[in-house]
């Protein structure tokens, strides 16, 4: 086990190393005017590769690779150049990181408490018509684009029920709609694999055998059925809670709200490199640890699966 997680812990940092250096590698082949910012209209040509120079921007790309993993260590993630000018990359995520994670805690358990009982009633009803209208639910979600029922609940669903349209702290009421929103597909992915792993536990031998022997269907249910489909979901709600708490950079945007999302395109849109370099580090650092998590949940939910040399995880 402890040499199954050296080895997943060793592979998240090298893939996380590899994303930061491609990220780090394409913002730099990007124009020089994103380090310039709103200055560069007022520096000559001169001033101009003096201050880029100090920037470290004209020495070799390995170099410059070297002094960023450096700065990295000592938790430096530079300072933004065109967002808010000479502030610290940290100081301004520290700002809009409590509104992503409170949309994203929020959101999951949302999820979780409607997408989980929705799978196993699916898988109880099979046929019936609160399975095929969860499945037509979850076909909706997974096959429209996602920008197109934000907008739809967005548009319409503010006027019918006379809803804030946009984000605002100060009303409670305009949190709503941003967290359904965001709620709305993991609770078609927990419903979807919560139906799945339920329906081919109940088509197995063992289920049978204890339905032919009188067990009773809700000890059957509770105490078998569900308990063995929840393992192999338990990969994913980690990976699932931690991308969730990141925020959706569509949603945040769409409804104004100050999260790392927003902050993101903004920050694309304004060329601070150094703020989409802090942004990327941090939002593929979750994602890698949801994963890890992932696995590592799987195993501690099922003892049956172990974890070590020569043995897989699945």
């Amino acid at each position: 086990m402890l040499g199954y997680i050296g080895k997943r812990l060793l592979q998240s940092v090298v893939t996380l190393l590899v994303i930061i250096t491609i990220v780090f590698l394409l913002l730099r082949l990007l124009p020089e005017e994103g380090y310039l910012g709103a200055a560069a209209d007022k520096m000559s040509p001169e001033q101009q590769e003096v201050y880029l120079t100090s920037l470290g921007l004209r020495d070799p790309i390995l170099v410059q690779l070297g002094n960023f993993y450096s700065d990295l260590v000592r938790g430096d993630f530079g300072k933004s150049i065109t967002y808010r000018t000479d502030v610290p990359v940290l100081d301004i995520i520290a700002d809009k990181i409590m509104y992503s994670l409170s949309f994203g805690l929020a959101a999951v358990a949302l999820s979780i408490l409607v997408g989980v009982p929705l799978g196993i009633l699916m898988a109880q009803m099979k046929g019936r018509w609160l399975d095929r209208l969860g499945t037509g639910y979850i076909v909706f979600i997974v096959a429209v684009p996602s920008m197109v029922y934000f907008l739809l609940i967005q548009v319409y669903i503010t006027d019918i029920f006379k809803l804030p349209m946009l984000f605002d702290q100060d009303k409670p009421i305009s949190w709503l709609l941003p967290l359904i929103s965001l709620a709305l597909g993991p609770i078609a992915s927990y419903a979807m694999w919560m139906r799945r792993y339920m329906v081919d536990e109940l088509n197995k031998d063992y289920i049978k055998l204890a339905r032919a022997k009188g067990v009773k269907e809700r000890t059957l249910m509770f105490s078998h059925v569900m308990r063995n489909a929840f393992i192999p979901l338990a990969q994913y709600l980690p990976a699932t809670i931690l991308f969730t708490i990141t925020g959706s950079i569509y949603i945040e945007s769409l409804y104004s709200i100050p999260g790392m999302g927003g902050l993101l395109v903004d920050a694309i849109q304004r060329q601070d490199n150094a703020v989409v370099q802090g942004l990327v580090l941090i939002f593929s650092s979750l994602g890698i640890i949801g994963l890890f998590l992932g696995d590592i949940a799987m195993a501690l939910v099922d003892p049956r699966i172990k974890l070590g040399r020569g043995e897989s995880v699945r």
